[in-house]
């Protein structure tokens, strides 16, 4: 059913009566805090903690954890290792980018762009004519040709004939036919559903929220490039294995992740005293092209020594005089970037009030220069899967230009010594003069063990799991015990668990969630099955696609960033979308709230969903709305199923390919009308809103 704009309008001012509290960030607080003790009771401590470790509580949760005690339920979460997670594994077990190297994530669900140059050599095309083909083909705009700004791609582009472009399309979509190869879009839907599906039914549920936080934390944006192939390696290499263990190997192992280093651009880091392959080297493909005689002509001894080298016909050799044009690949960049040192000491450790300075940030880049990843774009196993090798030995000259590994898997982390800057560095008043690969990591271990970092991770993590403003006295506690620990996560989270303040009242139902944790939260509360696909959708509609943040600050944690009436709006066209299975792959079955009338339904509903615990003023706003008809706001965007292997969706320019969103139409409601109704709405309360 779509409503007209009197019936918005009438559904925002609804809105606007009913989430009224979530406006005023203490307020729902200060009202539950008047209808409890000066303590909590015990059954609202374990719904604290399910609320806060864990994504909510599901039917029978409560009296689990009141079997075994609040402080035991707390250790077992912070020893996943140890618990059965049968039912989680079975959900994501078909979804086979979670186990693929990076290496065979190329080679599976290939670079479009290196579909497209099989293309452009097998029918003798150039790189710039291969601009018209990706132009009108909706691929990313990594490739873009060398030494040619937009308006000469466009130009070229309509150089091309409609039959021409069309030829070219199917010539790639043959391609992926004959080698079965996936489209990358699939890797990021994937692995989306699989942080979807992990987080609603694991056991595991803290560490699932330490992923969530880490991963914020440490933010990588799909969108860049070829990111987005780095990322399962990442999720499951760098994040899960360390979400509970020690700061000091998860910086580690995310500075060395080929997800950061191509995102905040480390990898084209280079000391600019590098001699990574220049003019006067012997080995440049430019200089020996440039080896003619007095008459112009290449000595025949030379031109038979050029073929054989490059696998060049006489034709091929005379076209690439002619054009003087480069026969390696695009030549890395020198120079320094800072991007990735800035970023590691503003939001990864100190803080951006955390004593560094822009010296420091450059003494830090030095150290991280030569810090790189293998075949960064995948290019040489996809040319090696559908073009015969071409490609390995065109990566092969590029690896002996920049000294990078031959025999290597692509997309992997290596140290590139010729590329690292071998100068004294001084980083916090600290001299670095480790050599190698040790400078670097000298530097990890300063930042580790800065004051500034325990005071930073400590406030973040107060923020996530007590209140969005808590106090000193916490965070300072929590700093020790992060610092006396050396970084051990488990003992910092045990000294925030155990802290008065993590049970206050006030802070009880204070923190609003944010739309994954409200998606998560949602389908454990209903006991819904899903398969995490089309789910992806609201959390696009909610503002919180998963890796689609673009900026490193990674998605924010506290109400004022969450709470605006147009958000509170795909919150509750969540809502009752899940409530009344209009969610394709979603499935909800609402007959424990069923009762004799509307009253005994509502009553039902309160209780499962809410604990019983709801504010006279937002009873009396669901039994006025329920006497009207269910205002169904329209649903559009949902994660593309037929994507051209270079976008995905996201948020207004967030960047990262075409930024384009796509449609679907939702399914027909089913179930009881006046159940999910009813479930529907008390899924969009405030109180569901909070945690």
């Amino acid at each position: 059913m779509k409503f007209s704009s009197i019936n918005k309008i009438t559904a925002l001012v609804m809105l606007a009566a009913m989430f009224s509290p979530l406006f005023s960030v203490g307020a729902n607080a200060q009202m539950m805090a008047k209808t409890m003790a000066k303590t909590l009771t015990d059954d609202q401590k374990i719904l604290h903690v399910l609320n806060r470790l864990g994504f909510g509580a599901r039917d029978g949760d409560v009296e689990k954890v009141k079997a075994i005690g609040i402080s035991k339920y707390i250790e077992q979460q912070l020893k996943p290792a140890a618990i059965n997670d049968a039912v989680s594994e079975a959900k994501v077990k078909n979804l086979d980018v979670l186990n693929l190297s990076n290496e065979e994530l190329f080679t599976k669900y290939p670079n479009q762009g290196a579909i497209l140059l099989a293309v452009a050599e097998k029918n003798g095309l150039q790189r710039r004519d291969l601009q018209g083909i990706r132009a009108n083909n909706n691929a990313a705009q990594e490739m873009k040709a060398d030494r040619m700004n937009n308006d000469e791609v466009e130009k070229k582009a309509d150089q091309l004939s409609e039959a021409e472009r069309q030829k070219y399309q199917k010539e790639v979509a043959a391609l992926y036919q004959k080698y079965n190869l996936g489209r990358p879009q699939q890797i990021s839907q994937q692995l989306n559903a699989s942080r979807i599906l992990r987080a609603a039914y694991s056991e595991k549920q803290l560490n699932e929220v330490m992923v969530d936080f880490w991963t914020n934390h440490f933010n990588v944006f799909a969108g860049k490039a070829a990111t987005r192939w780095f990322l399962p390696e990442y999720d499951r290499a760098v994040i899960r294995p360390n979400a509970l263990g020690n700061f000091k190997d998860l910086l580690t192992a995310t500075a060395k992740s080929p997800a950061m280093l191509f995102y905040l651009d480390n990898f084209q880091s280079v000391s600019p005293d590098a001699q990574m392959g220049g003019n006067n080297r012997a080995d440049n493909p430019n200089r020996r092209l440039s080896q003619t005689n007095q008459n112009g002509q290449m000595n025949p001894q030379r031109r038979e020594q050029l073929k054989k080298q490059y696998g060049l016909s006489d034709a091929e050799l005379d076209a690439r005089l002619k054009q003087n044009q480069q026969i390696q690949p695009k030549r890395m960049k020198r120079g320094i970037n800072e991007n990735y040192a800035r970023e590691i000491m503003e939001l990864h450790t100190l803080g951006v009030e955390g004593g560094y300075t822009q010296k420091d940030i450059q003494e830090v880049a030095r150290a991280l220069t030569g810090w790189t990843i293998v075949d960064a774009r995948g290019y040489r196993r996809a040319f090696a899967g559908v073009a015969n090798g071409t490609e390995d030995k065109r990566y092969a000259r590029q690896a002996r230009l920049f000294g990078l590994p031959e025999e290597a898997a692509s997309g992997t982390f290596f140290f590139n010594e010729r590329a690292h800057d071998k100068n004294e560095k001084i980083v916090l008043g600290q001299k670095i003069n480790e050599g190698g690969i040790k400078d670097g990591e000298k530097v990890l271990d300063i930042l580790v063990n800065h004051p500034s970092t325990a005071k930073f991770i400590a406030r973040k993590l107060a923020v996530k799991f007590v209140s969005d403003n808590p106090s000193e006295t916490l965070v300072k506690n929590v700093a020790k015990a992060f610092h006396d620990s050396k970084g051990d996560i488990k003992t910092t989270l045990r000294a925030l668990f155990t802290d008065k303040e993590f049970f206050a009242p006030e802070n009880y139902r204070a923190k609003i969630k944010t739309p994954f944790e409200v998606v998560v939260s949602a389908i454990r509360t209903v006991g819904a099955d899903t398969n995490g696909r089309q789910i992806q959708a609201m959390l696009q509609k909610m503002g919180e696609p998963l890796y689609g943040f673009q900026a490193p600050t990674g998605y924010p944690d506290t109400a004022e960033d969450w709470v605006n009436t147009g958000a509170l709006l795909e919150r509750l066209n969540f809502a009752v979308a899940l409530a009344s299975n209009r969610i394709p792959g979603t499935r909800t079955n609402l007959k424990q709230f069923e009762g004799k009338d509307r009253t005994q339904i509502l009553d039902r509903s309160i209780a499962a969903v809410l604990d019983g615990e709801i504010s006279p003023n937002t009873r009396a706003m669901l039994l006025k709305q329920l006497e009207q008809p269910l205002v169904e706001p329209k649903m559009e965007t949902v994660a593309d199923e037929t994507d051209d292997g270079e976008s995905m969706a996201m948020m207004p320019n967030q960047g990262g390919g075409r930024n384009r969103q796509m449609k679907t139409r939702l399914l027909a409601p089913s179930g009881n009308a006046e159940v999910f109704k009813v479930v529907g709405l008390i899924l969009g309360t405030p109180e569901f809103q909070r945690q």
